[in-house]
């Protein structure tokens, strides 16, 4: 049953334990919510930049952040969901660090194109999974209060693939301006739509999917956590006025 005694919480979603650890410890609070599923999946209830917010360490992938973000939303009744931690920078000219504000979401391995369908869409699902412009513009103005890290906009991917060197190239043809590729934002952007709850995404490029020579490919996960997880602090705070 969804909890009716406490304010509507915002409802971050990370896939892996070091992506939530940056945002738990801002918690003012903090408590632990039980969740219906074994570890790694846990959640922790408390205030994030004076708004009311629980952290769900979903695990890695699309069906793990399906469950999860479906339990979330169900069980929480967010008035926003966030899809926060690392990303594959994709695109040919993003680098490490960057901020990546999900605009449009589609399935990086999805192809029906056979039945007229279009890359990344799946059968009887939309072209791209659209985030409501008014979020987007709250999300980017938080991550762009931070003026350590470039901040990029646009479509995001996801699917169960690494995009490794071989397939980025691809990818990028497929996909012409995408920006990045993780293996769960799509899944949750899907999961909020359809439940009707509004969804943006604050992740960090971890590593470069296919990188160019001289360029810098890899930080480590703490670092870019710590990233996301400051923007997401701070749209946190935004929202609790």
């Amino acid at each position: 049953m969804p909890e009716t005694s406490a304010p509507a919480p915002l409802l971050v979603l990370v896939a892996m334990p070091e992506e939530a650890a940056p945002l738990t410890s801002r918690l003012e609070d903090p408590a632990p919510v039980e969740v219906p599923f074994p570890a790694p999946v846990a959640a922790v209830r408390g205030r994030l930049g004076g708004s009311e917010a629980v952290v769900v360490t979903t695990g890695i992938g699309v069906a793990a952040a399906t469950a999860a973000a479906t339990w979330g939303v169900l069980a929480l009744s967010p008035a926003l969901v966030v899809a926060a931690g690392s990303c594959g920078g994709l695109a040919a000219d993003v680098e490490v660090g960057t901020v990546i504000v999900g605009e449009t979401f589609a399935w990086s391995i999805a192809d029906a194109t056979a039945f007229g369908y279009a890359p990344g869409q799946l059968p009887g699902g939309p072209e791209r999974i659209v985030a409501e412009t008014a979020w987007v513009d709250r999300a980017e103005r938080a991550a762009r209060a931070d003026q350590t890290a470039a901040v990029r906009r646009g479509l995001m991917l996801a699917g169960d693939a690494f995009v490794t060197a071989p397939l980025a190239d691809p990818m990028r043809e497929r996909f012409p301006g995408a920006l990045s590729a993780d293996m769960e934002t799509t899944a949750t952007a899907r999961t909020a739509e359809a439940l009707g709850v509004p969804f943006v995404a604050l992740r960090a490029v971890s590593d470069l999917c296919g990188p160019a020579a001289g360029q810098q490919f890899h930080l480590e996960i703490d670092v870019v956590a710590e990233t996301s997880a400051r923007a997401v602090e701070r749209l946190a705070a935004d929202l609790a006025g």
